[in-house]
């Protein structure tokens, strides 16, 4: 299991060269405390939360874009309700200008009750998180997603860690597809990762290329017994570092 301590955001936040902060947010804190983040929203997120059709999907969001908010104005500096983002092709957040000063990047990956936010600076970050549901399919639908390797990886593999290591694959491939702010718009089998709940998380091919899969770090994370979470940086020796927001 990852240790996630609480950590203090009074006096603002500081990022070291090298060093990634992961944090994990409780997507169901006490009614109060949802009221309090949702203050810090701008206009077009409120618009967004009002678009769930259940309260609780608005609640996760409300307070996931608060928290990212609220880290965001620590290590930048302002106010949450100050920040801005901008956005890529594909809906990626970033700092819009003043607070992308310093390189400062980040990003948000959420599941079920939880939520887990990455920074660095200087580099783009891609983190996910899923909740470890049951996942009888799971071997059927990495026949549709998972390239060849990674398949024949999983066949070998019995319940229950069959699903462990579907879900391994996926936030590592998830991770990699939201650093290069791609999403699940490119194909999930044109680069293979590790699986196997042995090995140590990292890219082995990307596009048949092992050297520019080599060029990738991966961060395995266990935030909960029923979360699995990845990190995925291009280049690069890094220190990953992981709290629990607690605003």
């Amino acid at each position: 299991m990852t240790e996630f301590p609480p950590r203090s955001l009074t006096g603002g936040l500081e990022l070291a060269p090298g060093e990634i902060h992961v944090w994990q947010v409780h997507l169901d804190p006490a009614p109060e405390r949802v009221e309090s983040l949702g203050r810090t929203l701008s206009a077009d997120e409120w618009e967004r939360a009002h678009r769930f059709r259940f309260d609780k999907h608005r609640r996760q969001y409300v307070v996931g874009r608060g928290a990212l908010r609220t880290l965001a104005a620590a290590y930048a500096g302002g106010r949450p309700e100050e920040v801005k983002f901008s956005y890529g092709p594909r809906g990626k957040p970033f700092l819009a200008p003043p607070f992308d000063r310093g390189g400062l990047q980040l990003n948000l990956s959420n599941s079920h009750e939880l939520a887990l936010a990455g920074f660095v600076l200087g580099r783009e970050i891609g983190v996910d998180v899923e909740h470890l549901r049951p996942m009888t399919d799971c071997e059927e639908i990495a026949e549709r997603f998972f390239s060849e390797s990674e398949r024949r990886t999983l066949r070998a593999i019995p319940f229950p860690g069959k699903q462990e290591a579907f879900f391994n694959c996926w936030t590592r491939k998830e991770a990699y597809l939201k650093a290069v702010g791609e999403g699940l718009a490119a194909p999930l089998d044109s680069f293979d990762v590790t699986l196997a709940l042995d090995e140590p998380p990292r890219m082995l091919t990307l596009k048949g290329d092992a050297a520019r899969a080599a060029g990738w770090f991966f961060h395995h994370l266990r935030p909960a017994d029923d979360y699995l979470g990845a990190v995925a940086i291009e280049g690069g020796t890094w220190q990953v570092r992981t709290w629990t927001f607690e605003g």
